[in-house]
């Protein structure tokens, strides 16, 4: 049971990505980063890297290191700190070109001036030593298996307007910790290749309540929870322990959000913590955030590695 991991642009919306629904998750950010295949080598001492293939564009206003998100425009949009060192004529044939837009991937080895924010090119690869496939998020109920394994026993109340309601009442409930659904394919038959028609039958059916599992979180009473959840609720449940509630994590990232140099932070409704992107970071700072919150409270992302 596998599914993506999907974050929400408020924390009162759910997105649905792929084969997976997240509520309660909240993301501001500049950026998830240009990412591809695997790092590159280490840099030398006093040096940073780009761990992967990141991005470099020039829209006419001189290049910039792309370190957080970039949109899927065409030409796409970007930015970063300003790259000193940077010639693209010694890049010709490694970037695209397009209404005044240079850009391409790199891997970038350089110095990083936090304070003037550029970054100082100090060797250029165009490919990874290797890749590697990208991590899957894990989506996975925390439940145990019931006896005779997840199925719906009461299909009174498993259309989508009743998880709909499922998430709503949750979201209500003091000590709410988050929420997300694990899907069960097992019983969908696998679509035909070539046929549209059943293609489309599965997306659908993965979708459909019947074959779900709501995820609940709280950092109160389990049994209560899901005895509340059952009066809206009748398809599969897991009600699991959380150590902070929702509210308590929209604490920690709205005092987070003046962090110098940051990309973004948010929620991580799955491992009960919050997420913070900073352009780099050597340790310093989780080491700050581990002491003032508890480690694995905060996670800090680094987009640029020593």
């Amino acid at each position: 049971m596998r599914s993506e991991r999907g974050v929400d642009e408020l924390p009162a919306m759910r997105a649905s990505l792929g084969c997976g629904v997240v509520l309660g998750s909240v993301l501001l950010l500049n950026g998830c980063g240009m990412v591809h295949d695997a790092p590159a080598a280490e840099p030398p001492d006093g040096l940073v890297r780009t761990p992967y293939l990141a991005t470099v564009l020039d829209d006419g206003d001189g290049p910039e290191l792309c370190l957080g998100a970039v949109a899927e425009s065409y030409p796409p949009q970007c930015g970063g700190p300003a790259l000193v060192s940077w010639d693209w004529a010694d890049h010709e044939g490694t970037f695209e070109e397009a209404s005044g837009v240079r850009w391409g991937a790199y891997a970038l080895v350089g110095r990083y001036d936090s304070d003037a924010n550029t970054f100082e090119v100090e060797s250029v690869s165009n490919e990874p030593l290797a890749t590697s496939p990208p991590a899957e998020m894990d989506f996975s109920t925390p439940c145990e298996e019931p006896d005779g394994g997840w199925r719906v026993r009461d299909t009174s109340a498993v259309a989508m307007a009743d998880r709909e309601a499922a998430f709503a009442l949750a979201e209500s409930l003091e000590g709410y910790a988050g929420a997300w659904v694990d899907r069960q394919p097992h019983e969908i038959p696998s679509p035909t290749p070539g046929d549209d028609d059943s293609q489309i039958a599965y997306e659908e059916a993965m979708n459909d309540p019947l074959y779900t599992i709501i995820n609940v979180q709280v950092t109160g009473d389990i049994a209560a929870t899901e005895e509340k959840l059952r009066e809206v609720w009748s398809g599969m449940l897991c009600v699991s322990h959380a150590e902070r509630s929702e509210a308590e994590l929209h604490d920690i990232l709205n005092e987070l959000m003046s962090i110098p140099n940051s990309l973004g932070v948010g929620t991580d409704v799955i491992d009960n913590a919050v997420d913070l992107s900073v352009i780099y970071d050597d340790g310093t700072l989780q080491r700050e955030l581990d002491e003032k919150y508890g480690k694995g409270v905060v996670e800090v992302d680094s987009a640029l590695v020593g």
